[in-house]
This record gives C-alpha cells, structure tokens and sequence, in this order.
C-alpha cells in the first residue's frame, strides 16, 4: 500500500518484535485495542456487526487492503468521518511515543489524540487502562477500561466505532510486521478482563471480530497529510479508491492574501487496476509557494454528480 513511510527492509526481526509486544501485556489471553474520543455526527443507513464479517452501508461493497510492513514509528490510525451521507473509516499516520507495542501506541493515539484533519472525529474516550496482545498467527486480544465508552452513540455509530477499533488494531500489528498481513486478522475485544460487555450499550463484544467491508472511506488522500508542509516544486500525492479502475475527478484550490480559496489546477485520473495496487492513485504537480486545499472525488458515472470527496489542505514551502 502506497503509504507515506516507506517499506522495511526483508528481514526485520518479527520474533523480536512480537517479543517485544507480548512483554508487559495481559497474559489470560491474545489481546490488542484503542480508538479515541469526542462523540460525532450520527450516520446514514445500516451496519451489522459480529463474530466475522457480516454486512456492510451503502457503498461501496468492497474495504480497503490490509497495511504493509513499515519502517516508520508512525502509527496507523483510523478515525470517523462523513461523506455525502455516508459514514467511513479514514486513516492517518501518527507520531506516537514508544514506550508501549506497536498496537497500543495506535490504539492509545486513537482514543486519547485528536485527528489532524478537522473533518474526522472519534466517539472513544482515554481510558484508564489499555493493554493488548497477539497469540497465535492470527489474533489480537484488547483489554480496555469500561470508561473508554463514556460516549452516547446508536447502534449504526456504536458499530463503525468498534470497527474504528479493529481496523486500527489490525493496521498496527500488520504495519508494525507482528503479523502476517496476508492473511485475515482477528480480534477479541475485552472490557475490564471480560467478554460480553456491551460497547456503547450497543454492540456485544467476545467473539472475534474481522474487518467490516464497506467501511472504508471509498476516496482517501494518503499524502499529503492535513496541514504539512511540503518543499516548494514537484509534489507527489498519493491516495486510494475502493473503485479499482476507477475515474478519479481532482482539484487543487489555492489561498489568496484574502483567504478565499480559487481553483488552481484540475484535472482527472485513474485509480490503478493491477494487482498489489489496485485502488492505488499518485498524482506528481509542480506548486509554487502558497496554501493549498486538495479534492478528489469519484467522478459520476452517466453525466451524474462526483460523490465520495475527500478534501486535504497543506503548504509548500
């Protein structure tokens, strides 16, 4: 995945590492947890949650790859955002402190951070106590204080915020190299040491949770991140789509001395088709010095409107 780190060297010493994660961690069972706080906007349409995989909103049908191995401390972290009038799952990268594994730093960052971009929100609250770990190939165990939930949330927020959880989770361990992300990532959830606590008051936890499809947002900007600053000249952005294959609509507004916003650059592009990539956008413009928003969209198909669009604003330097 064309993240903004770049991908570690083969080699790397996951035994090590996983050492290093279970170390300190929770010892009855596999664990991994964390999302963050501040209650949101309440979505559109339906989500089924459960043991696995068992439905999705409206569209698209398809989710976003597992993350690859990276060679940054920078930690995966999703947050909650609308589109049109949709709700999906973004994904920033965050410094964290290293003091914990790779899948608490996450998770801690998701429930006690704010998102850089002001579109994003997090219905989860700091809690007292956050531990996890992994047993086996496949499976994350979170332990998480009940007052991380202190959030008013119905039933179709409740659910996309536990998922909020289990991509983070599993974006950590797959990124971080504790897991193999070639395969499919479970996750338990516990709450003070125990299963069948109600998240939100909605949604049951214990069983083993995968990643939902469909609620990964359907356009991303990957890079650059909200409010960066980039060197003046070429400038490479990055983003994803759902639609593999798919035609992209973009547009770079500029800030003037007054503050409005007027179109710059325009332009259209075609999400990447092969595999490994697929979903995949980049994107090379030359800016001059100034203050920039990025959009890019689903471009509508039959003359219909773009849907989907993600909106980043950032500097060149």
């Amino acid at each position: 995945m064309p993240d903004t780190v770049a991908p570690r060297r083969a080699g790397r010493h996951v035994g090590r590492a996983r050492a290093i994660m279970l170390a300190g961690v929770l010892t009855v069972v596999p664990i991994l947890a964390g999302c963050v706080a501040e209650p949101g906007p309440s979505p559109t349409g339906t989500l089924l949650t459960g043991p696995a995989t068992t439905g999705s909103p409206e569209p698209p049908s398809t989710s976003a790859p597992l993350e690859t191995t990276q060679s940054s401390n920078k930690a995966p972290v999703y947050w909650i955002g609308r589109s049109s009038s949709n709700v999906f799952l973004y994904r920033e990268f965050r410094d964290v402190p290293e003091q914990e594994n790779p899948v608490t730093r996450a998770l801690r960052a998701m429930m006690s951070d704010k998102p850089l971009d002001p579109d994003y929100f997090t219905p989860w609250q700091n809690p007292g106590k956050l531990a996890t770990s992994i047993s086996g190939k496949d499976v994350i165990t979170v332990d998480v204080s009940e007052d991380a939930f202190n959030s008013n949330l119905d039933a179709d927020m409740a659910a996309r915020a536990v998922q909020q959880l289990v991509y983070t989770a599993t974006a950590a361990a797959a990124s971080s190299g504790l897991i193999d992300s070639g395969q499919q990532i479970r996750v338990r959830i516990l709450v003070d040491g125990h299963t069948d606590y109600m998240a939100f008051g909605q949604v049951q936890l214990g069983a083993l949770m995968t990643r939902t499809a469909g609620l990964a947002a359907p356009v991303w900007i990957i890079d650059p991140q909200q409010g960066s600053e980039v060197a003046d000249g070429s400038v490479k952005i990055t983003g994803r789509s759902t639609s593999a294959g798919g035609k992209l609509r973009w547009q770079i507004l500029r800030t003037g001395d007054n503050g409005a916003k007027a179109p710059f650059l325009t332009g259209e592009t075609t999400a990447s088709s092969e595999q490994g990539q697929a979903g995949v956008f980049t994107l090379a413009l030359t800016l001059p010095a100034g203050d920039y928003e990025l959009r890019v969209a689903q471009a509508g198909s039959d003359g219909g409107p773009d849907q989907f669009e993600d909106n980043r604003s950032f500097k060149v330097r």
